[in-house]
């Protein structure tokens, strides 16, 4: 595992367009990696990542190509977290229901776990918004003493 004392940031700056997912998972990945993640805390944080983008894209930007996205990724020994910022519209997280898993299943419905899936996931799920200027989501997982 790497040793290192100081928090170590990162930052990616992209364009709200689907294509743009994968370099957001390569960029999570790497910085995980060198963070000595395991494997399975690092398709968590992606996987994460992946949905709260995916929600950036189709309902802050409403899947216009050109809002941009910016992900800062900030770890240190103890904690690996990913500040996601976009200037699209904003929501509240707190009109979101809970969702009822079994009927979910039942109806076979696509779509809608997005921040169910970002709260099981990460270990602190934080969503900031300042209408008309920004929203952020802050992606936090502590961090175990694993390797690879």
């Amino acid at each position: 595992m790497k040793t290192y004392s100081k928090h170590i940031k990162k930052k990616l700056v992209i364009k709200s367009r689907t294509e743009n997912l994968s370099s957001i998972r390569n960029f999570i990945s790497e910085n995980a990696f060198n963070a000595g993640l395991n494997n399975q805390d690092t398709d968590d944080i992606i996987l994460a990542v992946d949905e709260a983008c995916t929600n950036i894209i189709r309902h802050a930007y409403k899947s216009v190509p050109d809002g941009e996205i910016m992900i800062e990724i900030d770890y240190s020994t103890k904690k690996f977290t990913v500040r996601l910022i976009d200037y699209g519209n904003s929501f509240d997280p707190q009109s979101v229901p809970k969702p009822d898993l079994q009927k979910y299943f039942r109806q076979k419905k696509v779509g809608g776990l997005g921040l169910y899936l970002m709260k099981t996931l990460m270990d602190d799920v934080q969503y900031i918004s300042v209408p008309g200027k920004y929203n952020q989501v802050m992606l936090s997982k502590n961090l175990k003493n694993t390797a690879h």
